[in-house]
């Protein structure tokens, strides 16, 4: 974990304002957040089925690790808030890339819960604080998954 944090760290970051933080959920943290997740839906859908709220509570029991990856938003003036979000999308992206050279699997999620000021609060988010990812981490069970290839040609333009 050392690595793939130190990973996060080397995102580009104009100005130093180092605008990312994590928090991690694991161990029986999972089954609380899931609660968590749980009740907030019911609060935003109350309509919700059984199904859903069971989708939303087991959510975090997908991996053995979750890290939630938030935006320090600073007002600078050379450093939009924009920019701040990209630098804590590519610390998210760092980590991604080092689980996987560590050996290890990760998915990057949002969906409504990621932009649910109640579940952000439950995290400790402050009001100038957004949450970029959910990233679920463990070891892969089974093949890792059939990505289409893509045509370089069909992305990149001359000018």
């Amino acid at each position: 974990m050392e690595q793939i944090f130190r990973a996060a760290l080397r995102a580009p970051d104009h100005a130093w304002l180092r605008p990312w933080r994590f928090i991690t959920i694991a161990g029986e943290r999972r089954v609380d957040f899931g609660l968590v997740l749980e009740r907030c839906l019911r609060q935003r859908k109350p309509e919700a089925d059984e199904a859903a709220l069971a989708k939303a509570r087991n959510a975090p029991l997908r991996a053995p690790l979750l890290v939630a990856v938030v935006a320090h938003l600073s007002d600078h003036p050379k450093v939009p808030h924009y920019e701040q979000r990209l630098s804590a999308g590519c610390a998210a992206q760092a980590m991604l890339l080092a689980a996987e050279s560590c050996g290890y699997a990760g998915i990057w999620r949002t969906g409504e819960a990621a932009f649910d000021r109640t579940v952000l609060a439950a995290l400790g988010l402050e009001a100038n604080e957004e949450l970029v990812a959910f990233l679920y981490l463990g070891t892969r069970e089974g093949a890792a998954k059939n990505v289409p290839p893509l045509d370089t040609a069909d992305f990149v333009s001359n000018w």
